[in-house]
């Protein structure tokens, strides 16, 4: 009977061999192994069914055989359940290629702009890359460009090709022949099942040699796919094109590189009115009939719709499916990177993650290695790259100089993530009181509330690596919320708790790595407490009440970022102002630092200064109160700092001299630098900056023009200059600031003219101007910056606004109607009044509808 069980099943196998099943790589050769292993099993259970009854221990083995050939039994038609679904999964995507025009919104702008690309421009092939996160239409749409009649009269030869996850390139190829040969109506070859991958390419490529063709590779997931695949499509000169539609943007723009000169269309979201129109179509073409039955003033009835639409979402297979897409973009995810994405999970929706803050997060999990000579800040720079190429994050906000500020995760991506994390017991999310967690809690997010002292979830802390908060405004004490304690916790994050003093409990907590009080009302630190946080790698004290740091600090020989300042703004003299810490005389024993911000220096005689060599490995460094007889010792030290990339000094005043003569090579990477307090000249060093990104001059009062010579640095994107120059005129020329997107001017009492020549500052994308009372009109030649979004001024005089007012007088409005937003801003009682130029009334710029504002965009930070 075991010899039947085990013949049964090796012809269950054979047709999952013949047929591969779509398996994935590697598990076809375990099918043949296991094919042979079951047929020797086979010969030898001949002759042991035979002896079964005659020896117990052979009637054992046969039947444990037996059991076993069951249970691959079952396990196989398991398997073919689960190839049955994939199938039945991927049939779904082909609903995407069968939607009609009337089902699609905001789908027009780019199915135009992706035909013009296919049938315009050059004779060359070209290759047209459509990039976007899974599930958000890019099949959609390339198949409604594909299907244009315009596109299908342009090209002699067209192809579909939907490519798998774990596709294999012989198939790829087999079924881009075989689709060709249909579509020009010539025989396939014979043989062409057999055919290996050279002997397609070679085909492919005489069939379209003298065409002009057009072949769509749907859902490319690998770059090796597309490296197999191209030299079987001729550079011909016939106009053809490939399209491709990936996750990758890294793929789309490698593919659409210098060789082929095609363009990438990245993808994004419906705007919020496209959006809710296609909700609307949606929804009320399904429902209007039962909506039209309602009582309109039952509240009851209304809630009822509410509950069992709240239902019928839960379970809609339809949202199964998207999120069955979204999953294959984790699942692709290599080892390294799977910890990082599910780590978002810890983050409330729609919240806009800090880039920095989730490195140092990462880092302080144990997810990055530093290797091949990076930092693990380097390597977590290029983790994150690789996600937002993966379309798996989107950038929320980039900084002036093009860097990512903060990030955000769709909703839909969260929420698969939430489940995977859930599934691993890898986090643990709190929105509720009495929330059931479980078992052992590893990683512990708190959303808006706490958990109940007395609830279950504390029975198990012990083990518990993170705790992050979110918008917890209650009063808390972990000792009370957790009594039995958490000894092996590693990340403890407070941001915007409403903490008063300084967490006792850390005291103990000798695994820490990370601690952030970020945006709390701690005054103080206890210094026999942080002497024995030694594995602490973040600080992060940023808005804190927090003045001065205990000398024990000086312990904590792995501290990586030390961060002590806070920003008040209580008037407009305050603005772009800092307030430091004072720091321990020996700060020059943390020797691991990366990132300090920002330093009283105007203490220990000049010692604090002298300590600076020590942090050889410092990459962004912050000084305040910088004295002018310390500023020969302060430029020794920054010419040891040869990993800086940030720089910022500020003096003891305003008509303090920051002395910088003595620095005659400064770091070779710095790519900001912020300088506020007098120059006796402007650096002669900062034109040889060619990284610099960000330059801010704030009170320097130089005798001579700085433009001439800063407009040549080649990567500078943002410069503000505050009270640097007293001249009636500044003048951009052309050809000059090449790659200047920001321009901020304030404080030139003299100026009354602005002349930017046509050509001058091409890219610059902001302008602001401010406290410039002597200027009563516009920069001429302000109609040449066609680029130019934004153009804000800061208590500037009523009589230029006047001049640029749409109805009245306002003769230069012509200058300054091609720009879209166009404020004029003044400091009232604390806060801002902003009018935009189209409100003006009576061309009063102080008459028309205001806009309060507490905040204005603070750029001076390192």
């Amino acid at each position: 009977m075991a010899e039947s069980a085990v013949s049964f099943l090796l012809q269950r196998l054979v047709p999952v061999f013949e047929n591969k099943m779509n398996l994935l790589t590697g598990v076809e050769s375990e099918v043949v192994y296991l094919k042979g292993q079951l047929e020797l099993i086979t010969a030898f259970l001949k002759v042991a069914d035979a002896l079964e009854d005659s020896d117990e221990e052979l009637k054992v083995w046969v039947k444990q055989v037996r059991d076993v050939a069951h249970e691959t039994e079952d396990i196989l038609d398991e398997l073919k359940l689960l190839v049955q679904a994939g199938k039945t999964w991927h049939d779904q995507r082909g609903d995407a290629l069968l939607l009609d025009n009337t089902d699609l919104v905001g789908i027009d702008r780019p199915k135009k702009q992706l035909i013009g690309w296919l049938i315009k421009s050059s004779p060359g092939r070209k290759v047209i890359s459509v990039t976007g996160m899974g599930g958000l239409g890019k099949t959609t749409l390339v198949k409604k460009v594909y299907d244009d009649p315009e596109v299908i009269k342009h090209f002699k030869a067209c192809a579909w090709v939907t490519v798998s996850q774990s596709c294999e390139i012989e198939e790829l190829l087999r079924d881009l022949a075989q689709k060709l040969f249909s579509e020009i109506r010539r025989k396939v070859p014979e043989g062409l099942e057999s055919m290996h991958s050279d002997k397609l390419k070679m085909i492919i490529k005489e069939l379209l040699q003298r065409r002009r063709y057009l072949v769509v590779f749907d859902d490319v997931w690998h770059m090796h796919e597309w490296e197999a695949v191209k030299y079987a499509l001729p550079k011909n000169n016939c106009g053809s094109r490939i399209m491709i539609t990936t996750r990758k943007s890294d793929l789309a723009f490698i593919s659409s590189s210098i060789e082929s000169k095609g363009k990438v269309y990245n993808l994004q979201p419906l705007k919020e009115d496209e959006a809710r129109e296609l909700f609307c179509r949606k929804t009320f073409q399904a429902i209007s009939g039962v909506l039209a039955t309602k009582d309109k003033h039952r509240i009851d009835e209304w809630n009822m719709i509410c509950r069992c639409l709240g239902s019928e979402i839960q379970v809609n297979g339809k949202l199964d499916n998207l999120k069955t897409v979204l999953s294959l973009s984790f699942n692709d995810l290599p080892y390294y990177l799977k910890y990082c994405f599910l780590y978002l999970s810890m983050f409330p929706e729609d919240y806009q993650i800090q880039r920095m803050r989730l490195i140092r997060l990462w880092i302080a999990e144990g997810f990055i290695e530093a290797k091949d000579g990076k930092t693990m800040e380097d390597v977590a720079e290029d983790y994150l790259k690789e996600l937002l190429n993966r379309n798996l994050l989107q950038v929320a906000e980039r900084t002036s100089d093009g860097r990512v500020k903060t990030l955000r995760i769709h909703d839909l991506l969260r929420e698969i993530i939430i489940l995977k994390s859930k599934d691993q017991n890898f986090t643990t999310i709190v929105k509720e009181q009495n929330v059931v967690s479980p078992e052992k809690l590893r990683r512990l997010a708190l959303h808006g509330t706490l958990p109940n002292p007395n609830g279950q979830q504390h029975r198990s802390v012990s083990q518990l690596r993170s705790l992050l908060m979110f918008g917890v405004t209650e009063s808390l004490s972990l000792g009370k919320l957790f009594p039995g304690g958490f000894k092996l916790l590693g990340v403890l994050d407070y941001q915007d708790s409403p903490l008063k003093k300084f967490p006792v409990e850390v005291n103990d907590l000798y695994h820490l790595t990370y601690l952030s009080l970020k945006n709390t009302q701690v005054k103080r630190l206890p210094n026999c407490v942080l002497g024995k946080l030694q594995n602490l790698e973040t600080l992060d004290l940023k808005n804190t009440l927090v003045t001065e740091l205990p000398a024990d600090i000086v312990k904590l020989k792995k501290l990586r970022h030390l961060l002590v300042y806070r920003s008040i703004v209580e008037g407009y003299a305050q603005f772009h102002s800092k307030y430091g810490f004072k720091a321990p005389l020996q700060i020059g024993k943390l020797q691991s630092l990366q990132k300090l911000c920002f330093v009283e220096a105007n203490q220990g005689c000049g010692m604090i200064i002298r300590q600076l060599k020590e942090l050889s490995q410092l990459r962004r460094l912050g000084i305040m109160r910088l004295r002018e007889e310390d500023g020969k010792d302060f430029c020794f030290c920054i010419e040891n700092l040869t990993s800086l990339c940030a720089l910022s000094v500020t003096s003891e005043g305003e008509n303090k001299v920051i002395d910088l003569t003595y620095l005659s090579t400064p770091p070779p990477l710095l790519q900001r630098l912020y300088l506020s307090g007098r120059l006796q000249e402007l650096p002669r060093w900062i034109p040889s900056l060619h990284n610099l990104a960000r330059l801010f001059l704030k009170w320097s009062c130089l005798k001579h023009d700085p433009l001439v010579y800063l407009q040549d640095l080649p990567n500078l994107a943002h410069l503000e200059l505050l009270q640097v120059y007293d001249t009636d005129m500044l003048h951009f020329k052309c050809g000059k600031f090449n790659k200047l997107k920001v321009l901020g001017l304030d404080k030139f009492e003299g100026l009354n003219q602005v002349i930017v020549e046509k050509g001058a500052m091409p890219c610059l994308d902001t302008l602001s101007i401010g406290r410039c009372g002597s200027l009563k009109k516009v920069p001429s030649g302000i109609e040449n910056l066609t680029k130019l979004e934004v153009l804000e001024f800061f208590d500037m005089p009523d009589e230029l606004m006047k001049t640029i007012c749409q109805h009245g007088p306002g003769k230069d409005y012509w200058k300054v109607s091609h720009i879209p937003e166009v404020y004029s801003t003044y400091w009232r009682d604390g806060g801002w009044d902003v009018y935009a130029l189209d409100s003006f009334r009576d061309c009063s710029p102080r008459s028309g509808v205001v806009r309060r504002s507490h905040e204005r965009r603070n750029q001076w930070k390192v």
